[in-house]
């Protein structure tokens, strides 16, 4: 997986998102942390919606019991980068409270079901991240 992804950053960023920029017909942003444990910078492909002027992404790991480390890694360091097709923008990301999840989940298994899968595969509970531009 970690090659595939890979790849897809690469191929996103050489074309400004035109190779990459979606996935199963939902779109992709680039999401830039800083490696809590390395310090290096990391970019992860996330498909994204877009509420009011933030993007909400889900920190679903494929269903898995831990969280994905871009999770990780933004709770320890909530300053980060998007990149959008050619635009980057910085963010800084928090949680979705209760109430914001219970409203952006359905928007998000709209755009990709297969989160509502992943949701049933994992004893922890799914977070919703909204990245807000600064």
């Amino acid at each position: 997986m970690n090659a595939f992804t890979a790849l897809h950053v690469i191929f996103y960023k050489l074309s400004g998102g035109r190779i990459g920029g979606t996935f199963r017909g939902a779109p992709v942003v680039l999401l830039s942390t800083i490696g809590r444990k390395t310090g290096k910078r990391r970019t992860t492909p996330l498909l994204y919606i877009i509420d009011d002027k933030s993007y909400a992404v889900v920190a679903s790991n494929g269903g898995r019991d831990s969280y994905p480390s871009w999770w990780t890694n933004l709770r320890k360091s909530p300053d980060a980068e998007i990149q959008i097709k050619k635009e980057k923008k910085k963010v800084r990301a928090e949680q979705a409270s209760d109430d914001e999840k219970a409203r952006l989940w359905p928007l998000l298994t709209k755009m990709y079901p297969t989160y509502d899968d992943y949701q049933k595969k994992t004893s922890r509970k799914i977070s919703v991240v909204v990245l807000k531009p600064t």
